[in-house]
Formats: C-alpha cells, structure tokens, sequence
C-alpha cells in the first residue's frame, strides 16, 4: 500500500511512496482524485519498467501526442514514448508544447537513470504564480491573449485544409477539427491560435500562468512568439515580474531512478537545471489526454483527442 504525503511549501508536489510495489496495485481514484486536487504527483519506490510505464499511461488517457522538437529518442512509436531531450542545457519553465494547440492536458516523466549530479526537473505551480502576481501584472494580463503566429508549410496545409497551396476561400472556412485560423500576408500563408493569457486549469477554478513565453523569451531570444492578440509585444518588465515570482516557486525534483513524476500540464510548469553528465541521465516521457477529462465540445472534435496524434511535418 502506497502511502501519500501531500505537499508543502517547500514541495509543490505530492508524493506516492511505496517500497518495491507494483504501480497497477495503486487505486486509480486515488491516483486520478491527487492529480485533480494537487496537479503534481511522485511516484516513488514503485517497481517500474517500460511495459509498466505504458500500462500507467493507458490507466489514465486515452491518446497521447507525438514531440516533434528535436533531440529526443523514441522508445514506443505506437503510444508516442520519448525521452526526454538528450542535450545538456538547462530549460525554463514550461507547459510541454504550449506553443501549439494541442497542448496535452497530462505529462508524465519516468527516470530510468538519475544523474549523480544536476539535471533536476523543477515544477512550478501556475496558479501559485499567479496568486504572488503584484496587482499591476494581474491587471495588465487580464482578459488579453496570447497570439501565437507562425507561416504554414505546405504539409500543414495539406494536413488541415486539404491543400497544399489553398485559395482564399479554404483559408477563410477551414474544417472544425483544425485548430487553426489561417491568413495570407505578402504572398505567404500564416496559421496562428490564441490562448488566455492567464487561464483556469482543468481542475481548478483560480487562474493560472502557464504559456510558452518563458521559453520563447529566455531560451530561443524570440520576441514575436507569442505575441498579445492584436500583434503587440509582451513587454519584457511585464514578463521579467512574472519570472521573479516563478523562480521564487520553482522547485527540483531530487531524482531518483524509478521515479514517476505526473504533471498537469494545464496547470503546472516545467523546466530543466544544466546536466553535468548526459551519459548519466535517462528519462522517459509521454504527453497524453486523459480520460477523465473537462473539456469544451469542440475540443472533442480535435484529432489528438481520440487517436494517438503525430503532427504533420514542418517542412
């Protein structure tokens, strides 16, 4: 029997600990009733492999997504299992593909391998970030969105309107599961979404920060993705409040191998510290959506909610 440590303030996530146990063995209404209530879970001391990591999986979603962003290994072509990215650099926060629109609503982490040193994953509660937001951030973020814009390859096209090279007219009227509104802008064709800038998790009523901006802003130096809803800027003392308040927050996972991390990726954040050794560190990831999930009708309709989803190339 498991026994569960819920969290502190020193430790935004919840703990499952167990001595040697079978991950099957823990009840799937206490795991699904910790993740709705606290968003971030551990799974510690659990006899794990890859055929019980995928078990795990499928216990709780219904279909996974594809991460197409590079550097990662595939373990499980058919559930979508990859490690994690297998470079040395350390990440800043982030929800798990945020800059597109089908962010998954579930992440799950498994280390097979923990490093002697560095190379923690740290967790960031989004709506913690929100509630220590100074009152100015909160009113400068409400009711705008995030626009995240980019140009439309043929493939995506083809994928989404049913053309490589569309008229006017697919552009304006695209299909109800594609997710995206398409304009044409000196000769090129853009496809862009929007999102909330400050939104309500899945599971939660309060307002949460969780988009693409850090890593946008602080990884790839990009200023123009996302942008505001109406094309401007985030200004960057807007955004460097709400980092201060997030590196207050963020906190490492003290991996240890066999460990499972389980994320809401519509609430939480995640990031990387540098790693000293990369021989040294393995983790397996999948991003999925999950059965018991609250959703809009619309969403029902998007492909990667009922068959595991790989995105169409980008070139």
């Amino acid at each position: 029997m498991a026994a569960l440590i819920p969290p502190n303030p020193a430790t935004p996530y919840a703990t499952f600990a167990a001595e040697g146990g079978r991950l099957s063995a823990l009840p799937e209404s206490e795991l699904i009733g910790a993740y709705k209530r606290f968003g971030a879970i551990l799974l510690r001391g659990f006899d794990v492999d890859l055929d019980r990591f995928r078990d795990l999986t499928k216990r709780l979603c219904t279909s996974s997504v594809f991460n197409e962003s590079p550097g990662r290994e595939v373990l499980d072509p058919e559930q979508n299992i990859q490690t994690v990215n297998l470079g040395d650099q350390a990440f800043p926060l982030h929800p798990e593909l945020s800059r597109e629109p089908w962010k998954p609503d579930i992440c799950f982490f498994w280390c097979m391998q923990a490093p002697t040193n560095g190379g923690q994953t740290t967790v960031c509660d989004g709506v913690e970030i929100v509630r220590q937001l100074p009152a100015s951030v909160k009113d400068a973020l409400a009711g705008r969105q995030l626009r995240y814009r980019q140009m439309a390859t043929p493939a995506e096209c083809l994928f989404w309107l049913g053309a490589a090279e569309p008229d006017d007219a697919a552009l304006a009227n695209p299909p109800a599961p594609c997710p995206y509104s398409f304009e044409r802008a000196n000769g090129k064709i853009h496809r862009f979404f929007v999102m909330p800038a400050l939104h309500k998790p899945m599971f939660s009523d309060e307002l949460a920060f969780g988009n693409f901006l850090f890593f946008a802003r602080y990884f790839n130096r990009l200023r123009i993705f996302p942008t505001f809803e109406n094309g401007d800027l985030v200004p960057d003392d807007l955004l460097d409040q709400i980092k201060a308040v997030a590196d207050r927050l963020e906190t490492p996972v003290p991996w240890r191998s066999g460990d499972v991390v389980i994320l809401d990726n519509t609430r939480f954040m995640h990031g990387r510290r540098p790693i000293t050794d990369i021989s040294e560190r393995r983790i397996a990831t999948f991003f999925g959506y999950v059965r018991f999930a609250e959703i809009a009708t619309r969403e029902k309709q998007f492909p990667w909610r009922s068959a595991s989803f790989k995105p169409p190339v980008l070139a």
